[in-house]
């Protein structure tokens, strides 16, 4: 009898060890050991925002580029005298003749919102079509800077590096999220900027992530320097740049802006 027990005693602990065993291959997290309190951080704390009543809405600690009301924030690239496109029913359209507008403020890395709108019943086809761009660092007179292009890429074809959500000429966006002429499209992009040496060498280029409507369709890319439009891009040093909005001169109806609003990194 005693030595039944024990046969079968031995049995069950063996049986135990073999399940033990066949568990963690089966990948079942081991036994952890040790402390928990040695793995929590409790500094610093976090500053506490409040978060806008919806997505499109600047939360608390943003800086408020545009609001619907008036361009205090902008003024011409070219001269820099008062932006001249036209603010109504708490939009800003783009007017042509006025040119590229940029930031009176400049900048390093942030969040940027802004939600544009390529008017019903555009007319054109291909780069003529709701022609824009955000500029995520404004390096002069023209188109100088970081573009991301901003254009009508519903059902309109073009070269695939200069459509709606591309890094322009260097990066196709990773899918098409483009909603039709008329209903309002969303931009939320980070924006690392680039860092020079003394020297005016790049010490470490420039990375951009940015969604449209809510889809990924830049997963922090490295910019291979200034955007062009014709030859490869490169980078000359700078320092922080304000952030501009293209004047297109595609003869196409000019597309529109609101809710445009930035926290800085």
């Amino acid at each position: 009898m005693y030595r039944s027990s024990f046969k079968l005693l031995t049995l069950l602990t063996v049986s135990a060890a073999a399940i033990g065993v066949g568990a963690q291959q089966r990948g079942a997290p081991p036994a952890q050991q040790g402390n928990p309190a040695d793995t929590e951080v409790w500094e610093p704390i976090p500053k506490i925002i409040t978060p806008g009543a919806s997505d499109s809405a600047p939360p608390s600690d943003a800086i408020v580029l545009f609001d619907g009301r008036n361009l205090d924030q902008w003024v011409s690239t070219q001269d820099k005298s008062p932006a001249g496109w036209t603010v109504a029913d708490g939009v800003v359209t783009v007017k042509k003749s006025a040119g590229n507008i940029e930031t009176k403020r400049t900048f390093t890395n942030f969040q940027l919102h802004l939600e544009w709108r390529v008017p019903a019943g555009t007319t054109g086809s291909g780069q003529a079509r709701g022609n824009s761009g955000v500029f995520l660092a404004s390096t002069g007179e023209g188109d100088g800077g970081y573009e991301l292009q901003i254009l009508d890429s519903f059902e309109n074809k073009t070269y695939v590096n200069g459509q709606a959500g591309s890094v322009y000429k260097q990066y196709i966006p990773l899918v098409n999220a483009m909603r039709k002429p008329g209903e309002w499209q969303t931009y939320d992009i980070i924006w690392t900027a680039p860092v020079f040496n003394a020297d005016g060498s790049l010490k470490s280029p420039a990375y951009l992530t940015a969604f449209h409507n809510g889809a990924l369709i830049q997963n922090h890319v490295e910019l291979k320097g200034q955007t062009r439009y014709i030859g490869k891009p490169e980078y000359t040093k700078h320092g922080p740049a304000p952030i501009k909005l293209q004047a297109h001169g595609d003869p196409s109806p000019p597309i529109s802006f609101r809710n445009i609003w930035l926290r800085e990194l």
